[in-house]
Formats: structure tokens, C-alpha cells, sequence
């Protein structure tokens, strides 16, 4: 954050945060869950005098939106509905068919920093970090690199793999190798991972668009299904596994940090988006039961993941563990973690003995620190 010049007040008032949520993304609705639990966290207790935050919402089309809509889109907990994005588009002046940034709404200009909490593409690939950057702003979570690496699922286990960490068998897998005959590519796949196996878009997350494959039948299905979401795609080895998940947070001047190890429980066949986002479908164990061994492993595991992709400020990083043969994979990092009720982040750094106005004010105060210094040494 900016330094206070020599002459400036003793005291310069609260600063001013620009929470942005929203986005031209699958993962909207999560986005609006996410900034409500950081609007909170961010107007409680100490933070309600330390910082001053203003709203702005982006919609499905990209369009960006001020307190006005930002905040009853909040209040509601939904997305905008088309007559409340007509009557803003009216008072705007602008079209229905106006699409993207066509300016930034009132006091954006204002914003000292800028704490974004849109998940998947054009909020966590890099693509707002670089608006940023290019802004001179200072934001909260990793830069274009990080962002980028960590959003694509081909290029993050690349990193991973370079960096010697293990993986479950994949596969990466183009959408143009369907267009034609989809035989050899299915009988490359068969004998590479077998089944069961994992399709997932390589850039989206909440597991939108992932499934699960048992026969060439399936897997053809779950093919095509991501490459209508993203031309690149991974499969994975399906494994017998508990799912583990580390919460990061720091970079810069403040050394990585990482959290206890939870786990992710569930009633059903796999943890896809319906199971992650349904009351009562799953639970979360924190601390998770494992020995003690195991979670020291996990938690340097998951300051090495952020490394190998340069993520800072805050990441999740999710891991397989096989109680039968003792590994421990990993699985994915999540740059921009979801913060909602039934969020793993939040809830690590809680049981951690870091709470939710704590986390976001670390968060807040942390932001583009990293962009001027050099790592500092990563702790577990």
C-alpha cells in the first residue's frame, strides 16, 4: 500500500478499498457469495474505522457497476436481474446490447486498493490483475504471472512438474482433437490413465464442467462438455483418496505462511459443483486427521505449489492423500479461494487462530508489498 508522505496527516483517515465481484464468468454467483463474507470481514470491528469500502459489481457481460447495483446485487445475494440491469443501463445511457468496460463508474478513481473476488476467467487469469498493474494500483492476491499459471490447469502442472512435485498421472488434451476422429485420442487416453479418470476444463474452477469418466462412452461425453467451456483440458487418473486442502497466505515482505489441513467430506459419488454448493451435501473437518507426518508434508507442499507458480497474498492448495499406500498428491492451487459460508479458506485461517476480520485486514494491508520485494523465505 502507499506509504504517507512526511507532510501528510499524522492521521490520513481510512483508506479506501474497491471490492470488485461479479464477472463474465461460470463462477458469478459464487463471486457475489465470496464478496459478501469480505464486505463483512472488511466493515467489522477494527476494519470498519481502518478502511472505507465502495462496491463495484461486474456483470455477465462485463459491464462494471458502482455502489448503486453493486450493492443490492450484495443485499439480494443473487445475480442482477434483467430489469434491474435494464433500468441501470438507462440511467447510464447506455444500450442493452453494450457489452464490457466502458468506463470505470464513479469512485473507482478513489480506490487506494483494490481487492478483487471474482473467480475463473477475466477475474483470476490475470487478466484484472494486469488492469491493475497497468492502473498503478495496489491489489490483494497474486500478480499476472501467478494469476495466469495458477489459473490454467495445463501450465500449473507443468510448473508443479518442473518444480519435482507429485502429481497423479494426466493427460492434457486440445479441442481440436475432437473435431475429427476422436478414436485415437480416446485410445491414447485409455492406455495413458484407464478409468475411472477426471475431465476438467484447464480454466475454470467450483469443478464447473468437471466429470467423471468409467467407460470411452463417458469419456467422450465429458470431452466434449469441456471443450464447449475451454479448447484446453485435462484428464486426470482417478484415485482412491481423501481430499486435503491448505490455505496460504503472505509473500513479499511477510514470509508465506501456511495453515492447519482440513478435509473434504461428502455424500456423493465425487465433490463436483452441485455437492460443493448444496447445504447438507458436505462437511469439512478441521483440523483433518491425519498424522502428524502427513500434514507437515502437506503444508511445505503447499508453500512449494505457490512458489512453483509465483501465487502471493492468498491461495488454497488441494491435495490426494491414499491412507493405504501413505502418497500425497498434488491436486490444484486456487489463487482467488472461495470465501463463502461453506469456504475452506476462511474457515483454515479461522481454526488456525486467524479470524475473518484479522484475515482480510492481513490481506488489505499486505497488498503489493510483493510487487516491490523480493520473496521473503516461505515458512510452514
Amino acid at each position: 500500500m502507499p506509504e504517507v508522505s512526511p507532510t501528510a496527516p499524522a492521521n490520513p483517515g481510512p483508506v479506501r478499498v474497491g471490492l470488485v465481484f461479479g464477472g463474465a464468468s461460470g463462477e458469478h454467483a459464487v463471486s457475489i457469495r465470496s464478496a459478501a463474507t469480505v464486505l463483512r470481514g472488511l466493515r467489522s470491528g477494527a476494519n470498519a474505522s481502518r478502511y472505507t469500502t465502495t462496491c463495484f459489481y461486474i456483470d455477465t457481460e462485463g459491464r462494471w457497476w458502482g455502489p448503486a447495483l453493486a450493492d443490492a446485487v450484495l443485499s439480494q445475494a443473487t445475480p442482477a436481474s434483467p430489469e434491474q440491469l435494464a433500468a441501470a443501463l438507462q440511467q447510464a445511457g447506455l444500450s442493452c446490447g453494450s457489452r464490457g468496460l466502458s468506463g470505470f463508474p464513479a469512485g473507482a478513481r478513489e480506490v487506494a486498493v483494490w481487492f478483487p473476488v471474482l473467480h475463473g476467467p477475466n477475474g483470476e487469469d490475470g487478466t484484472i490483475q494486469g488492469l491493475f498493474t497497468l492502473m498503478q494500483v495496489p491489489f490483494v492476491g497474486s500478480g499476472v504471472l501467478g494469476s495466469a499459471v495458477g489459473m490454467d490447469k495445463q501450465a500449473m502442472k507443468a510448473a508443479f512438474a518442473a518444480a519435482g512435485l507429485p502429481q497423479v498421472p494426466y493427460a492434457c488434451v486440445n479441442a481440436a482433437e475432437l473435431r475429427s476422429d476422436p478414436g485415437p485420442l480416446l485410445e491414447r487416453l485409455e492406455q495413458q490413465l484407464g478409468y475411472p479418470c477426471f475431465v476438467k476444463p484447464a480454466n475454470l474452477g467450483s469443478s464447473v464442467g468437471i466429470s467423471k469418466a468409467r467407460s470411452r462412452a463417458e469419456l467422450e461425453a465429458g470431452l466434449r462438455a469441456a471443450a464447449a467451456l475451454d479448447p484446453r483440458i485435462v484428464v486426470e487418473q482417478g484415485v482412491t483418496a481423501r481430499e486435503l486442502e491448505c490455505a496460504v497466505k503472505g509473500g513479499g515482505a511477510a514470509p508465506l505462511q501456511a495453515s492447519v489441513l482440513g478435509e473434504i467430506c461428502f455424500d456423493a459419488d465425487w465433490y463436483d459443483y452441485e455437492t460443493k454448493y448444496s447445504e447438507g451435501r458436505s462437511h469439512t473437518v478441521i483440523p483433518a486427521q491425519v498424522p502428524a507426518p502427513i500434514s507437515e508434508r502437506a503444508r511445505a507442499m503447499a508453500i512449494a505449489a505457490c512458489r512453483a507458480v509465483h501465487a502471493q497474498g492468498l491461495a488454497r492448495v488441494d491435495f490426494f492423500y491414499s491412507e493405504a499406500s501413505g502418497d500425497l498428491w498434488l491436486n490444484e492451487i486456487n489463487t482467488l479461494p472461495g470465501f463463502t459460508s461453506q469456504s475452506m479458506y476462511p474457515m483454515l485461517w479461522a481454526a488456525s487462530g486467524v479470524d475473518l476480520e484479522a484475515l482480510v485486514h492481513e490481506l488489505v494491508s499486505g497488498a503489493g508489498e510483493w510487487q516491490n520485494l523480493p520473496d521473503g523465505e516461505p515458512t510452514a
